[in-house]
């Protein structure tokens, strides 16, 4: 009988410690399946920050380092400089990446640092126990916000691809989501674009992932998808939004 599965080489066999519902996985597996088809898994570095995927190398096959909170895309332009043929990428939450890190993340794009960063975001703080994050939208409800944030309190919620999208340096700024299959398949297809971009040499390419919390959210998996769909995607809308014409 012809498989309907196959384990991706870009994975190794490991038990992940993440929640069920959890979308790190799918993500993991899209980034290592595009790096697996191009046949650049011995050629790829990743940069792991703390987080939820702070055992990212467990599960990935292919060379990688951790990081500093916030500090991944400083290391990272650290290795590509010193590996310029090497494919670099950071995997971040947006903790991490949109909080303690906006500094790195923001100048790494203004220098057209030739690296990918995959931001994964999830509306909250996830492994330090469900705190709200710069994206936590309003009148979410997280533990350091138990009325629901506020925007006379804390501003509204971050958006970082429309950020990064504003800064020359970054040359690719796509947002995706992993609520449905369609939305994944388009994922898998931005990352691949994102690569490319940097085996082109182009500049500073950046993917935007919504993904899933259910623990810290305190749904389902299932209500959980159902979540982004309904509040995550409306305020963060899907799609491109900058791109070379060498990658269209």
């Amino acid at each position: 009988m012809k498989p309907v599965f196959e384990y991706t080489r870009g994975m190794l066999p490991e038990e992940t410690t993440y929640c069920p519902g959890c979308t790190h996985g799918i993500a993991h597996r899209l980034i290592m399946e595009a790096l697996d088809e191009k046949g650049l898994l011995g050629e790829t570095i990743g940069v792991a920050p703390i987080g939820c995927s702070i055992l990212a190398h467990h599960y990935m096959n292919i060379d990688m380092c951790e990081s500093t909170h916030g500090r991944a895309p400083a290391i990272a332009t650290g290795i590509r400089r010193v590996h310029p043929d090497k494919i670099v990428f950071t995997y971040q939450g947006d903790g991490d990446l949109a909080s303690i890190g906006t500094g790195e993340i923001v100048h790494a794009a203004h220098r057209g640092e030739r690296i990918t960063s995959f931001f994964i975001n999830n509306a909250i703080y996830g492994m330090t126990g469900g705190q709200m994050a710069p994206t936590s939208l309003l009148g979410q409800k997280t533990t350091t916000s138990m009325d629901g944030r506020m925007q006379e309190l804390s501003g509204k919620p971050l958006r970082m691809a429309e950020l990064i999208a504003t800064i020359d340096g970054a040359v690719f700024v796509e947002r995706v989501s992993l609520d449905s299959p369609g939305n994944v398949r388009k994922a898998k297809k931005a990352i691949r674009k994102a690569i490319e971009v940097q085996e082109k040499k182009l500049g500073f390419g950046f993917v935007e992932i919504l993904s899933s919390c259910a623990t810290n959210w305190g749904v389902t998996p299932v209500k959980a998808l159902e979540w982004m769909r309904e509040n995550m995607i409306p305020y963060y809308p899907l799609g491109n939004l900058k791109s070379p014409e060498e990658v269209k």
